[in-house]
């Protein structure tokens, strides 16, 4: 049951994802938004339900007494270094992956800002609700100036094949509804393969839980590289890994004031950090990220998974 689990999650990734850029190029075009803006700014958020949806859920558990801080914490973790190792390194297999430079510099410095914050307030072990507050809040102010930078809009609406604008966001709706529930699928079913082969619980918050909540991510980005869409597919991913950084553990936190694990604030996060340095580097580069650098993020991430399965 558990492989028919996943062959149809994995045949409801390619469907919503098919829908989901449709509807998404289509508002691009018609608000006369660049297609980068579009992938960080909504679907990033849409795509990023499902951490949303298991912090929450562990900041519940957490007020009926039930330690899921790990749960947390490593799955929001988890899911960035899915996102800026795997789904990354695999998009760039398909297809070469640039940016403007000052785009890289200004939602860079934000992405590294990110980490660096929520390593500042969870140093002592802890994030608290007002500290949660306070990653909230700077997800909601990088989202405003985001949305208020008059270099965001790209001209005109078009017209003649693009869909009308609410069959556009109709299309986006239901394509990631699509997408989220086929990834949900799709968790449950390795999860399952996962505990039945005995493996611990923190591996199964930080890399499976992790990597399978970026399911939505990878669909959509490699989705958006093959039809070339390459500035959507990276935006999706620069701007997920900003809401994960910032918004599944402030919502957590907010609610019920979550514990942070001393080896995942020495050792997940300074190797989210450096990961992401590297690959802003890549794209730095004029070329961008070609298939070397995507196969050189592809190995980090893999290597960081063989020493969690050693060590841990």
């Amino acid at each position: 049951m558990d492989f028919l689990a996943l062959i149809a999650g994995l045949a409801g990734l390619w469907l919503g994802t098919d829908i989901t850029i449709r509807g998404a190029v289509s508002v691009s075009k018609r608000l006369g938004i660049s297609e980068f803006v579009v992938g960080v700014a909504i679907l990033s958020i849409g795509s990023d339900l499902p951490e949303l949806a298991v912090a929450t859920d562990g900041a519940l558990k957490i007020l009926q007494g039930v330690q899921a801080s790990e749960l947390v914490v490593g799955s929001a973790l988890g899911s960035a270094l899915g996102q800026i190792g795997f789904v990354l390194g695999i998009a760039g297999l398909f297809g070469s992956l640039t940016l403007p430079r000052k785009i890289v510099l200004t939602h860079g410095s934000v992405l590294l800002g990110t980490l660096v914050l929520l390593g500042f307030l969870g140093s002592n072990g802890n994030v608290s609700r007002a500290e949660g507050a306070i990653l909230v809040i700077a997800y909601l102010v990088y989202l405003g100036f985001l949305l208020s930078d008059k270099e965001s809009w790209e001209g005109k609406s078009h017209s003649g094949s693009i869909l009308p604008l609410t069959t556009s966001w109709l299309f986006i709706a239901i394509g990631l509804g699509v997408v989220i529930a086929s990834a949900e699928l799709t968790v449950s079913a390795v999860s399952n393969v996962a505990r039945a082969l005995d493996i611990s619980e923190s591996i199964i918050a930080i890399v499976v839980i992790g990597l399978g909540t970026s399911l939505p991510e990878m669909s959509i980005s490699v989705g958006a590289v093959i039809r070339r869409r390459n500035r959507m597919s990276v935006g999706n991913l620069i701007g997920s890994n900003i809401f994960d950084t910032l918004v599944p553990i402030g919502v957590a936190a907010v609610i019920s004031g979550i514990r942070f694990d001393f080896t995942m604030l020495t050792r997940d996060l300074p190797f989210l950090f450096a990961l992401s340095v590297v690959v802003l580097i890549f794209f730095w580069q004029k070329r961008g990220i070609q298939k070397y650098q995507a196969a050189t993020i592809l190995g980090a991430y893999c290597v960081y998974v063989l020493i969690k399965f050693l060590v841990i």
